[in-house]
């Protein structure tokens, strides 16, 4: 073997294999299809941010078509589920035709506000924004997301179609009630966990680096918040404000007479404002929730793995100038380059 045909890897011994796990955090080479390292995904996530406000026009529709997407999912959930007697199962069907709304988005490059939270935020604590600019940066994508989903419902809302017929339409004001009759420290709870799973979904596509892998990721997030019964502020514009905007509907249904099997008594009427079953109310407290997990259970979690990993490696890179060198052939480097420079 010629000496430009070999590498010299560290402590790894001829003729062995380096754990994929072990591997990508001591940097030795590994398949190209290997996930990225965290270090990597948290970077590509902070340059995500920069790039998207970077051009605000562009980054205000992305929101819009962002808002949207989430309205797919909205639609799906309440066809699919509506006249399903078991909660358990309707929350899991529910949740598998919803996770495509997150994989459109991400696919397609929209825009969603619980991924800027978070991406965002890296790109704050990476310098590469100021507190301004990340405040400026998750308010037009707030604004963006809420036009999407608003136009969505609306026209739904315009020609319903089998959405204004039973069961759809009871099983529409349901899911609403079922949102905004939850005390406000629920609310902001069970935000948190959302944004927890759905941001975790993201960590994993932008890791990936194949297209099914990346798929994988990207369903996994909404599936589990929905089948999770989580609050989502995006979400919550469709599964609250369409059940709103067709209310009239509703009130005049045989259905909005019918006492629950919980309380005895017909399912309250829904409001755009701030009261106890108002939209406006549960858009805030979700919102603080989603921000809390966005923020510091996904991003600053996460920043805090990339910091120490990267410690981790320079004392692999120390502990492996010190050690016995064996040459591997370099003929297999094509397919087995380092994460980083694969990044």
């Amino acid at each position: 073997m010629h000496d430009r045909d070999a590498v010299r890897v560290g402590v790894v011994q001829e003729g062995t294999s380096v754990p994929s796990a072990i591997g990508a955090e001591a940097g030795f080479p590994l398949p190209d299809t290997e996930m990225k390292t965290v270090q990597t995904a948290v970077d590509v996530m902070g340059n995500i941010a920069v790039a998207r406000w970077s051009r605000p026009l562009g980054f205000f529709f992305q929101g819009i078509a962002g808002g949207a997407c989430v309205m797919f999912g909205v639609m799906l959930a309440i066809a699919v589920s509506a006249g399903i007697p078991w909660a358990g199962l309707a929350n899991l069907v529910s949740g598998l035709v919803f996770g495509f709304s997150f994989l459109a988005i991400l696919v397609s490059g929209a825009s969603l506000i619980t991924s800027d939270m978070a991406a965002g935020f890296i790109a704050l604590c990476q310098r590469k924004m100021n507190f301004r600019q990340y405040l400026g940066f998750i308010t037009l994508g707030w604004i963006g997301n809420i036009t999407g989903a608003l136009l969505f419902i609306g026209i739904i809302a315009l020609g319903p179609g089998n959405y204004g017929m039973e069961p759809f339409l009871s099983r529409a004001h349901a899911m609403a009630v079922s949102k905004v009759a939850e005390s406000p420290m629920s609310v902001i709870c069970m935000g948190i966990i959302c944004t927890w799973l759905l941001q975790t979904g993201f960590v994993l596509y932008v890791k990936a680096r194949t297209d099914v892998g990346k798929m994988i990721g990207a369903w996994y997030g909404p599936m589990a918040f929905v089948a999770g019964m989580t609050q989502h502020c995006i979400a919550n514009i469709g599964i609250i404000g369409l059940p709103l905007l067709m209310q009239g509907i509703y009130k005049s249904s045989p259905a909005a007479e019918l006492p629950t099997a919980t309380t005895g008594k017909p399912m309250p009427m829904l409001s755009w404002g701030f009261g106890e079953f108002g939209l406006a109310r549960n858009q805030l407290l979700t919102f603080i929730g989603n921000f809390v997990g966005g923020t510091i259970f996904v991003a600053g979690l996460f920043l805090l793995i990339a910091k120490f990993s990267a410690a981790n490696l320079s004392g692999v890179a120390a502990l492996a100038s010190n050690s016995p060198v064996s040459t591997i052939s370099a003929a297999p480097r094509r397919h087995a380059r380092l994460q980083v420079e694969n990044s």
